[in-house]
């Protein structure tokens, strides 16, 4: 190669060497990440698999960086190795052979075909100067910062499009397992698509995963997610958010098919116990009724609310309950006994509170009862028992609380009447007069 003139001072024999270290050092790396990309697991399965999408576009790039970068490196060796003839042909370099190397080192020595201009457009990688010129040249300094750029972004398609396919495929390979195991279970106990939602559910589950899954295999690097700020080959996580809500309605579905072999296990004992609150809401309701009659028969002038029959709707759905398990239909009865257990806690508190409703006159006046024997009671103790107003007042009390029917309002009057005598009784000052004492109250 004739000298045209070394670009600046020329190198000295210790600079060359220098020089010659470096760039054989930086050589070396190079190769070394060369040829760990073209054994890279993840450049191979691009290279045999059938890609689609933004995988195709971006794979048809990378390999034409690949094929660049091998055509940088080979201009590059053939450089340094021409660099290192020239130093190798005498122990002490003439000038004539520095100014050579100075040239070699630091100009645009390295010439590259003007073929791989081309290659570069169309790897969308820094492009070669010039349109249509036969060659170009560069320093190596610059080839080497170039094989960079190629290099970081051909490995960064590679790592990320392996990272998805080590990362999702096996996932939802064991998703698919896990649902071909719940497909089993679920046909088991009649659990099928069009009878059962849960049986579409699967069918969907199945539609999405086997989509996914050729999605993912074909296009990779549309299911990656770059990390922000990272400029690291790689950098990102692969987008599972389909994947996730598909294993989220899986375990949906699964606790769905739990809860229907459940009621396989326990239907007759939870048949049982729904008679039972039944039966319980129906004598209930019945002593309601019963309590309705005394309580006419027995308080007058006040509101006894109406007592309801018992619902013959339930009963219905208790009977089509017994013959769904007869049937072993327990994709059908699962939901139909959580149904019914829940209606039925409802009516057995529903017969409690309307005999409550219909018995509240009757406890008023057992209330009534209670506080005017009270009072009686606390007057005797107080020695006034037989005082003749107090006895009036209480004789006139009780008759209305034990007679039939009993006005409560009159009656509960008449206890106040008795209360207020009594702690006027109670709180008046007395004066002894021949033994005994004399009230101080007045005319009532």
């Amino acid at each position: 190669m004739g000298v045209t003139g070394p670009p600046g001072p020329v190198m000295d024999r210790d600079e060359v060497d220098r020089a010659l270290a470096r760039l054989g050092a930086e050589h070396e790396a190079i190769e070394t990440s060369l040829l760990a990309l073209q054994d890279h697991a993840g450049r191979r399965l691009l290279e045999g698999a059938e890609l689609t999408g933004v995988t195709k576009e971006r794979w048809a790039t990378a390999e034409a960086s690949i094929t660049l970068l091998w055509t940088y490196f080979d201009a590059y060796t053939d450089a340094l190795r021409g660099a290192r003839d020239i130093r190798s042909r005498r122990r002490w370099s003439s000038r004539e052979d520095l100014a050579e190397l100075t040239e070699l080192l630091r100009g645009e020595s390295v010439t590259v075909a003007g073929s791989a201009a081309g290659t570069a457009a169309t790897a969308n990688a820094p492009t070669l100067h010039g349109v249509g010129r036969l060659s170009h040249s560069f320093s190596l300094t610059t080839l080497v910062d170039r094989m960079n750029e190629l290099y970081a972004s051909s490995l960064d398609m590679v790592v990320t499009a392996d990272a998805v396919w080590s990362a999702l495929p096996a996932r939802i390979d064991l998703l698919a397992a896990e649902l071909q195991r719940t497909r089993r279970l679920a046909h088991s106990v009649g659990v099928r698509p069009g009878e059962h939602p849960a049986g579409d559910d699967l069918e969907h589950i199945t539609h999405t995963l086997t989509s996914l899954r050729e999605q993912v295999v074909s296009d990779p690097l549309a299911f990656w997610v770059p990390a922000q700020g990272s400029s690291a080959p790689g950098g990102g996580r692969p987008d599972t958010t389909v994947y996730d809500r598909e294993a989220r309605a899986l375990e949906d579905v699964r606790r769905e098919i739990d809860a229907v072999l459940t009621v396989r296990q326990d239907a007759e004992q939870r048949l049982v116990k729904l008679r039972d609150v039944l039966s319980r809401a129906d004598r209930t309701l019945a002593e309601a009724r019963t309590a309705r009659g005394e309580v006419l028969a027995k308080i007058a002038a006040t509101e006894v609310p109406v007592v309801g029959g018992p619902p013959t709707a339930l009963q219905e759905q208790l009977a089509t309950a017994a013959e769904y398990r007869r049937r072993a239909q327990w994709h059908l009865l699962s939901p139909l006994l959580e149904s019914l257990e829940q209606k039925a806690e409802d009516e057995l508190l529903r017969a409690r509170e309307s005999l409550s409703a219909v018995t509240q006159p009757l406890a008023v006046r057992a209330e009534l009862r209670g506080r005017l024997d009270a009072y009686k009671a606390k007057v005797a103790r107080h020695g006034l028992a037989e005082d003749p107003f107090l006895i009036e007042r209480y004789d006139a009390a009780r008759r209305m609380l034990w007679s039939a029917p009993c006005d409560l309002r009159v009656a509960e009057q008449a206890v106040l009447r008795y209360q207020q005598a009594a702690a006027e009784l109670l709180t008046a000052p007395r004066v002894p007069e021949q033994g005994g004492f004399e009230d101080r109250r007045g005319e009532q």
